[in-house]
């Protein structure tokens, strides 16, 4: 078939290529696609000439306009703080009692702190700040550390286990598996702990794991397992599990050790982002205790 056989239907020459009956036509593009290339390209080619585009080996063409995305953002930072500063300063200066009491200003830092939150903390803590498996509770009065302002402030500098220099530490040892205990003084201490909640178990199992409790965990949770916030051990008296309290956690706890971790937020939260939040607990706090 010659290619300057017509298509008897649209009068488009053909391409010479015929497939079970079926020619193909050489079809022009058509212009108002042309033009819509023409036109995107000039329109690239000038935002080449005027914006920031192409990467050098140690730097970029800047454009003739001289526009820099990051110094408009850094400008935008710099005219936020300015407007926040009227009641961020009276936050960084007041203690937190004042600012709780302060209608005004606590609804700056529930506005604030909530977006701070969720951004960095929520994914472990939850959005309501209630905790989960692994993770404690924020809202209630069992901190490891402690709960006031200052000690907030300084957990959240400095983390717990993680990578700065002055972090909070704290391991739990892994009684079983270590080979410390064996499984059936495991058991008989969970006995015990679940005892200082008020769970019934025998007087026999009770005294025994009181015992074995005495000369392997009083050191860090206390004679009476009400914890320590020197060492941020937990109190094993007031039902507040961090990784559950039945029979099988519990064991597993005790069998294998525990190791929380919470990241330093120094580099990445002021101070007075960190003040924010933590005023913001103690208010979910009290709040979540009404």
């Amino acid at each position: 078939m010659s290619v300057k056989d017509r298509d008897p239907l649209t009068g488009h020459q053909t391409t010479g290529h015929e497939w079970n009956g079926i020619t193909e036509l050489n079809t022009r593009v058509p212009p108002i696609v042309w033009f819509f290339i023409i036109v995107t390209h000039l329109f690239a080619l000038i935002m080449w000439i005027l914006l920031p585009t192409w990467p050098l080996v140690t730097t970029y063409t800047k454009g003739i306009l001289g526009f820099d995305q990051r110094e408009v953002v850094e400008q935008d930072i710099v005219l936020a703080h300015i407007a926040r500063a009227d009641w961020t300063d009276r936050i960084a200066t007041l203690p937190a009692d004042d600012i709780l009491n302060d209608t005004e200003l606590m609804a700056r830092v529930t506005g604030t702190a909530h977006q701070i939150f969720g951004d960095n903390c929520a994914g472990c803590h939850g959005t309501n700040a209630a905790g989960g498996p692994g993770f404690p509770s924020l809202i209630d009065t069992a901190w490891l550390w402690g709960g006031d302002t200052d000690t907030i402030m300084e957990t959240l500098r400095v983390g717990i286990n993680s990578t700065h220099p002055e972090t909070r530490y704290a391991q739990m040892l892994a009684f079983g598996r270590d080979g410390i205990l064996p499984r059936d003084d495991i058991r008989l201490v969970v006995d015990y702990v679940q005892s200082l909640s008020g769970a019934a178990a025998p007087a026999d199992r009770i005294a025994a794991g009181g015992e074995i409790f005495a000369n392997n965990c009083a050191a860090c949770h206390g004679e009476n397992g009400l914890g320590n916030t020197d060492l941020g051990a937990p109190n094993l008296a007031d039902a507040v599990w961090i990784y559950g309290g039945d029979d099988m956690a519990m064991y597993q706890t005790i069998w294998a050790g525990r190791q929380g971790w919470m990241p330093t937020w120094e580099g990445r939260l002021s101070l007075t982002e960190r003040k924010i939040l933590a005023v913001y607990l103690q208010h979910l706090g009290q709040e979540a205790r009404q």
